[in-house]
């Protein structure tokens, strides 16, 4: 009868290997699974328009500000030039009411009230003349009235030609120049709008972070407000996690946990933000021996900004209140990997 030999080392793998899982089995209560979650910033113009330029690439890491597209913009760039002069000829127009008539208008005036008041002296002459020789009987009444008659006629002129001088000085009247103001103000509007919609065009990073995903690309027609590409910012991975509706209550926000996930030597820390106030079936995603606890909590927690660049939207993890509910796994696949490089050496 052949006999079987098992090597010590195999028997002393085999014990490890027991109490290992019996820690684990033991203290899986403690270890919660989730996943990573991304809080994707979608960036989309008001206006739509045909894809131009896109300056970024999926998987590029971009900082805020930083150009990202730019649509078509030749009918908006028009429009801002129609604006310029429209507000153009409204500011001329009111420095033109503002400043009343032209200097050779003013001139004009200026030489028929030097005409009128010589011709008021000429009047104002004769009219002295004739009274005098009216007193001595030498002309007739007829003749002084008359040329009376000439001499306040020829005052009312003078008054009247430098009342039309000051009124060429002041300018428009004060409703006039009201709507020219406003006329201003209006084209003045219509030039910010024209910029604005320029600009809209022209999209930028509202924050810094990685482009997850370019939606459209260059030549493709963009409905207006219709995302062309999805930012992931550091501070938008979070960690959803799910714990048995018996251990919910000891939760607190603001409190410290720890990620674990495949491949990591070292777990994370992490802050919970967030407790579910209504329960929910445990997701088909979640797979656990405790699948007796089918009523579950979500819970949210952050890591550091440093940290969230580790995770990946999608990516299974597991959570822990104590790190030291990790060593089990990671010294039970120490102790495999050992094992066998000493089995091969």
């Amino acid at each position: 009868m052949k006999s079987t030999y098992i090597s010590a080392p195999l028997i002393i793998l085999t014990l490890t290997i027991c109490l290992l899982l019996s820690a684990c089995t033991n203290e899986e209560s403690f270890l919660w699974q989730g996943y990573v979650e991304g809080d994707f910033v979608y960036v989309s113009s008001p206006l739509g328009g045909q894809l131009d330029e896109i300056n970024v690439e999926k998987g590029q890491q971009i900082t805020e500000n930083q150009t990202l597209f730019i649509l078509e913009r030749k009918f908006e760039k028009a429009g801002i030039d129609e604006a310029s002069e429209n507000l153009d000829k409204a500011l001329n127009d009111l420095a033109d009411k503002r400043k009343g008539r032209r200097p050779s208008e003013i001139a004009s005036i200026k030489a028929r009230l030097k005409k009128a008041k010589a011709a008021e002296s000429l009047a104002a002459t004769e009219y002295k003349r004739r009274a005098d020789l009216y007193r001595s009987r030498t002309i007739s009444e007829e003749e002084r009235d008359k040329s009376r008659s000439d001499y306040q006629q020829a005052t009312q002129q003078v008054h009247e030609i430098t009342s039309q001088l000051t009124t060429a000085t002041l300018g428009s009247r004060s409703d006039e120049i009201k709507a020219a103001e406003s006329a201003v103000e209006a084209a003045k509007a219509r030039l910010v709008q024209a910029h604005w919609n320029y600009d809209q065009k022209k999209q930028a990073a509202p924050r810094t972070g990685l482009i997850f995903d370019t939606i459209r690309y260059k030549g493709e027609w963009v409905p207006a407000g219709k995302p062309v590409l999805s930012i992931l910012p550091p501070e938008n991975r979070v960690v959803r996690f799910y714990v048995p509706e018996p251990i919910v209550g000891g939760f607190t926000v603001g409190e410290e946990l720890f990620l674990n996930y495949d491949g990591l030597k070292e777990p994370l820390r992490i802050k919970l933000t967030y407790i579910s106030p209504q329960s929910e079936y445990t997701p088909p995603v979640i797979y656990s021996s405790q699948s007796r606890a089918k009523l579950v909590f979500m819970l949210e927690a952050y890591p550091s900004l440093k940290d969230a660049l580790l995770l990946k939207p999608g990516q299974p993890v597991d959570v822990s209140r104590d790190i030291k509910y990790f060593d089990h796994k990671i010294g039970l696949i120490d102790t495999i990997k050992s094992f066998f490089r000493g089995s091969n050496e």
